[in-house]
């Protein structure tokens, strides 16, 4: 259908273009594509970025965790593969409803995810629509961009990924702080993707299958392409596409890559995560790693992409990049058991990989749709759905493999801040003083027993303590001889009144001795005598209580019951009914001044150990310290193992690109493109019947 054709609302979804456009349409239209997939995996990265809130809001292990991107990714692998039908139905429409469905499930579903099941459904749902644009994207940039300038194209293209998660670390690390939950960082995604869904609804178009399903070398060959449409089987050269392309070259090159970009997706899904649990960085601080290495890798894209193009070779680029990318990941190996690896020893690092990954895959991506051209050139999109079902799969089996073989991570994400919190004595939920004494028995846990021990030892007099006003223990211990003070801590402790109190005082002042002497009698026989005081049976009881208690002669202890019996019965009695209390108050003062002084500023350094919520905590602390402690001993040697596995990819990449489409030699490349030049004028010249 020709353009003039189209009008009005039709426009928004009849988008083919019967003629090659020209290079100002196919760049507003490459400018849309770039900027629809850098929106896409902004939309599809935000979750890593905010994976720790995720996981604590929804009280969600870290297995769970990796399970949901696990399914995810899976069905952005099926999608993908389904995604050879833009080969036969077109991609635009497919990019456009892609760009809606993403954007509502940002701005409505997220918001309202306040469970694990509904995290889970509604990241499925992004992960299905992101392997449709993973298709087809890639195989519109094909299409508007000829072989000669496909590596820069390609190197915009894959600028998508890149700088997606690059604006989700960015935005992450810049607002996290700021908004009210995880959930708004999906809002702010989802109305960008809104804005992204006008542009391309009104301005995205696509070429005629007919145009689109040539090889396209270089600007000359579009009349001849145009000309070789009008006689095109459109319909004979999609059949059995999956027979046509399954062929080492193709499928073997996209296993590769697939395994090639393990540790790419390692960085994607869970570096903000190995950085906040292995060396405790910061939500914030995680992702500003994150946006410094996914700033150079977007350059090196660009800038590789170009000079691959200048050099009409793809296949050195890709060498020197993986080469690169295996070193850079075994530095990243080695410092991962440096715990004192510095934040920007680590940035130096993601840098280094970032470049040299982006050194290999924008040639790759160029030489990869040339490898497809080589087989059938109207089939870009079945070859696209193969790499894109290989890929997720990859990423599957990477997100898969992570909680099996870091078991660390649940204990550290699920108890580690907490547990870092407390021995740090930075609990928000314990006052300063609080979380002191958690800190130092997190440091000491000798502290405990013996304030343990302390209190047993001392349990009456830290009773009598506690009953005394701050003011009153302040006055005592400036003057224990503080007579005012004595007075007012016996009110205190024994609950009796001042004027009693000041009674007790001075009868005891001025009957001490007697009622020493009364106090060694027992009661039975003080009754007696107070009933009789002259019953020689009560008498004699008592003589020998006096002599018992106090330690003297017969004698000496007739005349100190002589000497008891001056004291007025009524004075005696208030002394036995209120007067003991106070007593006995005195008494519990007495040995409250012989505590030792170290013990006592011990006991009051380490009060809070009383309160039932540090109790709680350091029981906490007691049961899961240890858990935590021996997971971030092992999570360095597991992360290393997983790392292991993708510089492991990245070898086995390294063959693979001499089966690839494209040449070595920029001479001979040359010398290919100036015949393939002459062939095209003189199939042109025939065209015309010249």
């Amino acid at each position: 259908m020709s353009h003039a054709s189209r009008s009005g609302l039709s426009m928004l979804w009849r988008r083919e273009l019967a003629h090659y456009p020209r290079a100002g349409v196919r760049a507003l239209n490459l400018g849309i594509i770039v900027l629809t997939t850098v929106l896409f995996y902004y939309q599809y990265y935000v979750i890593s970025g905010v994976a720790a809130q995720v996981m604590s809001t929804n009280g969600m292990t870290f297995t769970y965790y990796m399970w949901i991107n696990v399914i995810s990714a899976f069905a952005s692998a099926v999608t993908s593969a389904a995604g050879g039908i833009t080969d036969k139905y077109g991609r635009a429409n497919l990019v456009v409803v892609g760009l809606l469905g993403c954007a509502l499930v940002c701005i409505l579903g997220f918001p309202n995810a306040h469970s694990s099941g509904a995290v889970m459904f509604w990241y499925v749902l992004l992960g299905a629509l992101e392997g449709v644009v993973l298709v087809a994207t890639p195989a519109l940039v094909r299409d508007f961009s000829p072989q000669v300038g496909r590596a820069t194209a390609m190197g915009f293209w894959t600028i998508g990924p890149v700088a997606g998660a690059l604006i989700s670390s960015f935005v992450i690390s810049k607002t996290i702080g700021h908004v009210g939950s995880w959930q708004d960082e999906y809002a702010i995604a989802g109305w960008a993707g809104l804005g992204v869904f006008v542009l391309a609804l009104l301005f995205l178009r696509e070429l005629a299958p007919g145009v689109r399903d040539q090889v396209i070398v270089s600007e000359e060959d579009i009349a001849l392409a145009e000309a070789r449409a009008r006689g095109i089987d459109v319909e004979a050269s999609l059949k059995h596409p999956v027979r046509q392309l399954m062929h080492f070259d193709v499928v073997g090159s996209a296993v590769a890559i697939s395994v090639y970009l393990a540790i790419y997706f390692i960085a994607i899904g869970v570096f903000p995560v190995f950085f906040q649990t292995v060396f405790g960085y910061s939500t914030s601080q995680a992702n500003e790693l994150g946006y410094w290495m996914w700033g150079f890798q977007v350059f090196a894209l660009i800038a590789v992409g170009w000079l691959s193009d200048r050099l009409a070779v793809r296949k050195p680029f890709m060498i020197v990049g993986a080469v690169g990318s295996i070193v850079a990941t075994y530095l990243i190996i080695h410092q991962t058991g440096v715990a004192s690896t510095s934040f920007d020893h680590w940035k130096v690092l993601l840098i280094a990989l970032a470049f040299f990954l982006g050194l290999t895959f924008a040639p790759w991506m160029a030489g990869f749709t040339e490898t497809v051209e080589r087989r059938n050139p109207a089939l870009t999109g079945s070859g696209l759905a193969i790499w894109g079902f290989t890929v997720r799969l990859a990423v599957t089996a990477v997100l898969v493999a992570n909680p099996y073989v870091v078991k660390s991570v649940t204990t550290l994400v699920q108890d580690g801040a907490q547990v870092q919190a407390l021995v740090a004595g930075a609990d928000p939920a314990l006052t300063p003083a609080q979380n002191a004494v958690v800190q130092a028995v997190a440091a000491d846990p000798t502290i405990a027993a013996k304030a343990q021990a302390l209190e047993a030892t001392y349990a009456t007099e830290l009773a009598a303590a506690q009953k005394l006003d701050p003011a009153t223990q302040a006055a005592l211990a400036a003057n224990p001889a503080d007579q005012a003070a004595a007075g007012k801590a016996l009110v205190e402790i024994s609950g009796a009144s001042p004027a009693d109190v000041a009674k007790t005082m001075q009868i005891n002042a001025q009957y001490g001795a007697q009622l020493q002497t009364a106090q060694a009698i027992d009661a039975a026989t003080q009754g007696a005598l107070l009933a009789n005081p002259n019953d020689p049976a009560a008498l004699q009881k008592a003589v020998g209580d006096i002599v018992a208690a106090l330690h003297v002669t017969p004698a000496v202890a007739t005349q100190r019951l002589a000497a008891l019996a001056t004291v007025p019965t009524a004075d005696l009695l208030f002394m036995k009914i209120s007067g003991a209390p106070v007593v006995a108050a005195a008494a519990t003062l007495q040995s409250l001044a012989k505590v030792p002084v170290a013990d006592q500023q011990f006991l009051g350094k380490y009060a809070a150990l009383a309160n039932p919520v540090v109790q709680q905590k350091l029981q906490y602390l007691q049961a899961t310290g240890p858990k935590v402690q021996q997971a971030a001993k092992d999570s360095p040697g597991q992360w290393q193992t997983y790392f292991w596995w993708a510089l492991i990819g990245q070898i086995i990449f390294l063959p693979m690109v001499f089966f690839m489409a494209g040449f070595w030699d920029p001479r001979r490349a040359r010398k290919a493109a100036a015949e393939h030049h002459a062939a095209v004028q003189a199939q042109l010249a025939a065209t015309k019947g010249i």
